[in-house]
């Protein structure tokens, strides 16, 4: 996690991670995030923090001027850690985030429509803005032995999950 300054603009990345897959895109958005705010000569004004879904508390949803969310799918539903994230966090923050950008990364053995949904129906519900395309990682498996193996991504994979973590960062340093 990193530290926080209440005077600079914050992307705040929350995540869960099983095999490894959410937290390795979660990492390439946030190295892109601080490229990008450093390409824009926006360090003084603009962060990027990451916290675990587990960790997050309504004071760092409240801080945050744009969400960028990591998690996995699983049993067509998001991951039960980041389910339990926005479960303690939805009513406490009902209409105090209306309006701020959002996107996110879902990571799925061959799916992944099911847990896009199930967030996208919470941060509209939060009356979030979606800003850039999500993005649906498919580690292509369908065995028992494969979904529990540690992933490793792609490079077209990092790229997505990179591009997500540029584009709200950039949208903060207009």
């Amino acid at each position: 996690m990193t530290l926080y300054s209440p005077k600079k603009k914050t992307l705040l990345l929350v995540w869960h991670s099983r095999t490894g897959a959410s937290q390795r895109a979660m990492l390439a958005a946030y190295e892109a995030a601080q490229r990008a705010i450093q390409a824009l000569d926006s360090t003084d004004s603009v962060q990027v923090r990451h916290i675990p879904a587990a960790e997050a508390s309504a004071d760092d949803f409240l801080a945050a001027d744009a969400l960028l969310f990591f998690a996995p799918e699983n049993l067509a539903s998001l991951s039960g850690v980041m389910k339990e994230c926005f479960d303690r966090l939805y009513y406490p923050l009902l209409n105090q985030l209306n309006g701020r950008p959002y996107s996110a990364v879902i990571s799925a053995g061959t799916d992944g429509q099911g847990a896009l949904r199930q967030l996208q129906r919470i941060c509209t519900g939060w009356r979030l803005e979606l800003v850039c395309d999500p993005v649906i990682l498919l580690m292509d498996a369908s065995s028992p032995e494969a979904i529990l193996a540690p992933k490793q991504l792609t490079i077209a994979q990092l790229a997505s999950s990179e591009r997500c973590g540029e584009n709200l960062a950039a949208l903060l340093c207009l």
